[in-house]
């Protein structure tokens, strides 16, 4: 059996061109869902999770991210002095322990196996997880919790796995699968974005990943995959190929894809209105707008 799982890496280093112009000026895991921004969403879960340590992988243009999770004294002094209390309660939400959080810069933009491998040294010989912002999950709890508290029972890698549309597999790396067991999935591979008719099935990974160090060995290799990038799927299946266990996820909750334009809307709305302050308004306002639609049909 494995270690506790205390490291997680953030790979934050993508350009977010599908979010362009708004991107130009601010790194896409700033991006504001309702009052909380994308990466505030990933540490929340993380740390729900029981992750102690933040490894952060970015590039050229994402300052503001070490900023965010910086103190601000004249801030905090400011509401301090103006008796704000929710608001210094709510800020400090945003705050990490010094030594906490490290920085590494993927200087090349190789892939998610790569930007993985570039936190090698920092995760040495202990079992990480990986967590992409671009995925918001609400579940209760929280997804990567569950996922902790399966891989202690399983070991091996573990990924977290959704049903998709065979249509859209091309989009994802997909499971092939061995055998289920309620949520859990024995995997015998996985594919990087197979087209729809070669697909091993329509069960998808997402972003969220417990990996063993033996991954960074497969990573070492630097070999391209799909799209000519350094996959962080080829890695797993090598892993499988190796003889190592690795197991699918189904996890309990609702994934938004805040990767792309739609899904970041489709989140903000479900947000929005899952908030007691902002439902009634909110939901009026939805309403009405759905109406002025119908109308204009």
């Amino acid at each position: 059996m494995q270690g506790k799982v205390t490291k997680a890496i953030f790979p934050v280093a993508g350009l977010g061109t599908r979010f362009l112009p708004a991107t130009k000026s601010i790194p896409k895991e700033i991006l504001t869902l309702v009052d909380r921004p994308l990466i505030q969403y990933a540490i929340d879960e993380a740390r729900a999770a029981g992750i102690e340590q933040f490894i952060f992988v970015t590039s050229r243009g994402k300052s503001a991210l070490e900023d965010y999770f910086d103190a601000a004294p004249e801030l905090e002094g400011a509401l301090r002095r103006s008796g704000k209390t929710a608001l210094l309660e709510t800020l400090a939400t945003t705050d990490v322990d010094s030594g906490a959080i490290a920085y590494v810069r993927q200087h090349r933009p190789l892939g998610l196996g790569h930007a993985v491998w570039c936190a090698r040294r920092l995760v040495g010989d202990e079992p990480f997880a990986v967590v992409l912002t671009d995925d918001v999950i609400a579940g209760e709890p929280p997804c990567l919790q569950q996922m902790i508290e399966a891989h202690a029972e399983t070991g091996g890698c573990m990924v977290a796995a959704t049903e998709v549309p065979r249509e859209t597999t091309s989009s994802y790396g997909v499971l092939d699968i061995a055998a289920e067991d309620g949520p859990l999935v024995r995997v015998r591979g996985m594919v990087e974005k197979p087209r729809p008719e070669v697909a091993p099935s329509t069960l998808a990974v997402i972003g969220r990943y417990i990996l063993t160090p033996r991954v960074m060995a497969h990573l070492d290799r630097q070999r391209a995959g799909a799209g000519g990038e350094i996959q962080l799927t080829d890695a797993i299946a090598e892993e499988i190929r190796c003889g190592g266990a690795v197991h699918g996820f189904r996890f309990r909750g609702r994934r938004y894809d805040c990767g792309s334009k739609a899904g970041f809307l489709q989140a903000t709305a479900a947000f929005g209105l899952a908030r007691e302050d902002l439902r009634d308004e909110f939901s009026a306002f939805l309403g009405g707008v759905m109406g002025f639609a119908r109308a204009a049909e």
